[in-house]
């Protein structure tokens, strides 16, 4: 058990980080859609392809952050009744969902889905739309975001076992930590301040 709960803060490592840097693709995406609104009301000019790629990256941050909002404990729950057990039943019902749903889910959308991307990447599928983009890197999000959502499933899994064998604290209990969302705003004010800081530099 403990070489799996080792794999555990393996996978629980790597979906922190793509947490934390999957967010600025929110961010890409609304400065996108802003430029793209000026310049069509500006110079009454415009292509699919900034439409598209907003669609890209609002499913890869969908898709990739999967696996990080099921370590954060985020995905949606019928609270209003497991809150009524008691908690190694509610760790039951948690190792159920995880063996039984999402894992074979997760391999269904994985079979599928992979020779999906192959295809349109030896095809280099392009967009119906004038001027739309290539499409394999929009289809390589399925298998990518499902792969890592399978990943953050048997990590929370393998918490949940080694919880009932008394092996460590509570999984499911929220850490007081600072969401994606506040690290992305600590880190342009830090660009800001950074900016500042330069400008005041070369000032006479």
């Amino acid at each position: 058990m403990q070489a799996l709960l080792k794999l555990s803060r393996a996978i629980d490592w790597l979906s922190g980080q793509i947490g934390k840097y999957v967010i600025w693709l929110i961010l890409a995406s609304t400065l996108i859609s802003g430029i793209n609104a000026v310049v069509r009301k500006v110079f009454n000019t415009s292509s699919n392809a900034f439409l598209e790629v907003q669609w890209y990256l609002f499913a890869a941050s969908f898709l990739i952050a999967a696996g990080y909002t099921l370590l954060n404990g985020e995905h949606v729950k019928i609270d209003v009744v497991t809150s009524r057990l008691s908690k190694r039943a509610q760790i039951w019902i948690d190792i159920f969902g995880f063996a039984c749903f999402l894992t074979p889910v997760c391999l269904a959308v994985l079979w599928y889905g992979i020779p999906f991307f192959t295809r349109a990447l030896a095809s280099g599928e392009m967009s119906n739309n004038a001027g739309g983009l290539i499409r394999w890197p929009v289809y390589l999000m399925m298998p990518l975001g499902f792969g890592l959502l399978l990943l953050q499933g048997w990590s929370e899994l393998i918490k949940r076992l080694a919880f009932l064998q008394g092996l460590i604290e509570d999984p499911t209990a929220k850490k007081h930590e600072k969401t994606a969302e506040e690290e992305l705003a600590e880190s342009i004010r830090r660009l800001a301040e950074a900016a500042k800081g330069n400008d005041t530099d070369k000032a006479p």
